[in-house]
């Protein structure tokens, strides 16, 4: 583990009325410790998960249109103004990593493809081909095993856009790979049941107006998912009719 915690200045910030510091869960925040490897951010859209990722990736220097510190192009990204507010602590600081955007990959692809025409060699990097001439699941998995290892931390918001549930098991024994074999740390925003089930992960939700550790059992990704496998034409009646 890399990333130990992180602290909102709240002396420093000048009014919690406007956007981003008016979400309620950023609104609340103090400081976050990260105890595991493997560390999940999930809540409703808009409840700010995405939002605090984005600025744990402007502040760690990773492009937070998508991309390492060494991948520099520019699309509509993040907003800077959180984590300029923000305080990493590290224990040992290190550089190497990735922030994975699922809507901005297209972007991304793009971009690896114009650095490729002058470098072929770029393209190892992500199982020797363009990722534009991969499917959009393929490109995911095709970035993770080639592209993710080493000593690194790594930023994704919402990986399961792109995965099939299949592929999404698939992504659980990459993630299991890396933290085991190569020591990388993960912190990703999801919706996802099936990742969210990884073994030890901490689950930190971003519903009810604050920041806190939740059980997989007690979250509504597995509750709702659950309940309509189990119940499914009475869910599906009581919501349609």
């Amino acid at each position: 583990m890399y990333l130990k915690r992180i602290t909102l200045l709240r002396e420093n910030i000048p009014s919690f009325e406007k956007y981003p510091f008016s979400i309620p869960s950023i609104k609340e925040l103090d400081t976050i410790h990260f105890t595991g490897k493997v560390t999940f951010f999930v809540g409703e859209n808009g409840s700010g998960k995405s939002t605090l990722l984005e600025a744990i990736a402007e502040k760690t220097g990773f492009n937070t249109a998508g991309g390492g510190r060494n991948n520099s192009y520019n699309i509509h990204a993040a907003d800077a103004d959180l984590a300029d507010f923000l305080r990493l602590s590290w224990m040992p600081k290190i550089t190497n990593g990735f922030f994975l955007r699922a809507e901005s990959f297209y972007q991304f692809a793009t971009h690896i493809d114009e650095v490729a025409e002058e470098d072929p060699i770029v393209l190892d990097g992500y199982g020797g081909r363009s990722l534009h001439q991969q499917s959009y699941g393929e490109s995911f998995l095709s970035l993770f095993t080639n592209r993710f290892g080493g000593k690194a931390i790594y930023l994704l918001d919402e990986p399961e856009a792109a995965l099939s549930p299949q592929r999404q098991l698939s992504f659980l024994r990459i993630i299991h790979d890396l933290t085991t074999r190569e020591n990388c740390q993960f912190i990703i925003a999801t919706h996802s049941p099936i990742l969210l089930g990884y073994p030890g992960a901490t689950i930190l939700s971003f519903d009810d107006e604050k920041i806190e550790s939740v059980e997989y059992e007690r979250t509504d990704h597995f509750q709702i998912t659950s309940y309509f496998l189990n119940n499914r034409e009475k869910f599906l009646k009581d919501i349609l009719e």
